[in-house]
């Protein structure tokens, strides 16, 4: 362990003790020249393998970006001495970001991805992915974090409302709504009638979490209506949401809303005309500009996204989305990024699940592994994982007609008391302005708004 002397915000130093993994944001972002082939990085410790590692992976980028690929080919075999995807939290997260990288190579010969693609899609089956985003519930406090908020401030926005309906933008797992019909059926007075309308891409999942809410709803004795929307978030209907008159609408968005930003990158399309029946959410707010006078083609998708829900009239949205900045236009900036990012989650496992763990490797490779394989990966309408700060979001929920709703204090003290209870210190949540930041230590890595339409 190594003593360093942080610069605080305020201008002030203080020393903590911290590992390579921990520190390694405060050396410089521009490596110095390490000769390849060294023989003694074999034989290096814990704490220096974890320092060359980032110096490696740094000058691997550069060299990718730099279209070097006989320096970056020479690089990723010496990270390859030197990673492990069972070893420490660095060695582990340099497993991760080098078959980023060597995807980002091959990046040019779409049919070698494209057969690459197909064979992991022939032995990873649906139940297996939904399995590591389960290891993510499990492992991690943040979904857990984010369901207990979302399901506090939806009680609050809904306080004597006798029907609900809520929009689940991500209803592949029941586990959050199975927490909310607990809560509503001890409310006073009884509990309301429930409806959520849950939008997934995979039927199998929807189907899953319909029939699980349903056996909870008849236990609990709560009049209950599920409503499956297989659709990708991209291309949904807001017709099928069947929002009716009378409804008390609130809105989940658990890690979603940043997919929509790929859309952004496209050019400008023609107007299509399409039947009314037919509409996406853009098209609905195309169509009700265009009878108002308004251009669309000023409107970026994301705006045009999220205003089309405003038209639904929610009491409340609750937003969480990943603290981070992955959404730069260059490689080398996102690769940065989502190094400091995802080391700071990979040592938050490392300092909570044991190596060995099968569901750890599982997680860290199908659910981090493929988010960090995206966003050094990919570019266009491909590069799904685009995530921003909370600053960006609450520009765009302005912009599009919303206004902030303060988390409530029951609301953090609930949270706080959840993560206490996943027995690790190192996790922590703290307010700002009105919302919630989950942390590992000082590092926010999610955060949790809430939101409602301007009157």
């Amino acid at each position: 362990m190594a003593s360093v002397s942080v610069v605080q915000d305020d201008g002030s130093s203080s020393s903590v003790t911290s590992s390579p993994l921990k520190s390694f944001s405060l050396m410089s972002l521009s490596p110095p020249s390490l000769s390849p082939y060294s023989p003694w990085l074999r034989e290096l410790k814990s704490d220096e393998r974890g320092l060359c590692l980032v110096h490696l992976l740094l000058n691997c980028a550069n060299h990718v970006a730099a279209g070097n690929l006989e320096q970056a080919n020479a690089f990723l075999e010496q990270i390859g001495l030197l990673a492990a995807p069972d070893g420490d939290a660095m060695q582990r997260i340099a497993s991760r970001f080098t078959e980023a990288l060597a995807r980002r190579v091959l990046r040019p010969w779409r049919g070698v991805c494209h057969a690459l693609d197909s064979a992991r899609a022939a032995v990873v089956p649906l139940a297996e992915a939904a399995l590591a985003r389960r290891h993510f519930l499990d492992l991690c406090p943040f979904l857990r974090l984010s369901y207990a908020v979302t399901n506090q401030a939806i009680m609050e926005a809904m306080e004597g409302e006798n029907v609900i309906h809520i929009v689940d933008l991500n209803a592949g797992d029941p586990t959050q709504w199975v927490a909310l019909l607990q809560g509503l059926r001890a409310r006073p007075g009884g509990p309301p009638h429930l409806k959520i309308t849950g939008v997934h891409e995979h039927k199998d999942l929807l189907n899953h979490t319909a029939a699980r809410l349903a056996e909870e709803a008849d236990r609990f004795d709560i009049p209950f209506q599920f409503n499956a929307v297989v659709s990708r978030l991209d291309n949904l209907d807001v017709e099928r949401l069947r929002v009716k008159t009378g409804e008390a609408l609130a809105i989940s968005s658990v890690v979603q809303l940043h997919s929509l930003l790929a859309a952004e990158d496209e050019q400008q399309k023609p107007q299509r005309i399409v039947p009314s029946g037919q509409l996406t959410l853009g098209d609905f707010l195309v169509k009700d500009h265009v009878a108002n006078g308004y251009s669309s083609s000023r409107e970026p998708a994301m705006e045009s996204f999220l205003a089309s829900l405003w038209g639904l009239q929610p009491k409340v949205m609750v937003v969480t989305e990943q603290e981070a900045s992955h959404n730069g236009s260059t490689m080398n900036e996102r690769f940065v990024e989502a190094l400091f990012y995802y080391a700071t989650l990979f040592d938050g496992l490392d300092s909570t699940v044991p190596r060995q763990s099968v569901e750890r490797l599982r997680l860290e490779k199908m659910v981090f592994g493929e988010e960090i394989k995206n966003i050094i990966a990919c570019e266009g309408r491909e590069r799904k994982e685009r995530h921003e700060k909370l600053e960006r979001w609450a520009q765009r929920m302005e912009v599009a007609g919303y206004e902030g709703v303060q988390l409530s204090y029951y609301g953090l003290l609930q949270a706080r008391r959840l993560v206490e209870s996943f027995g690790c210190e190192g996790y922590r949540v703290r307010e700002e302005n009105g919302c919630f930041m989950a942390c590992w230590h000082d590092r926010p890595l999610f955060s949790i708004s809430a939101w409602r339409c301007k009157r």
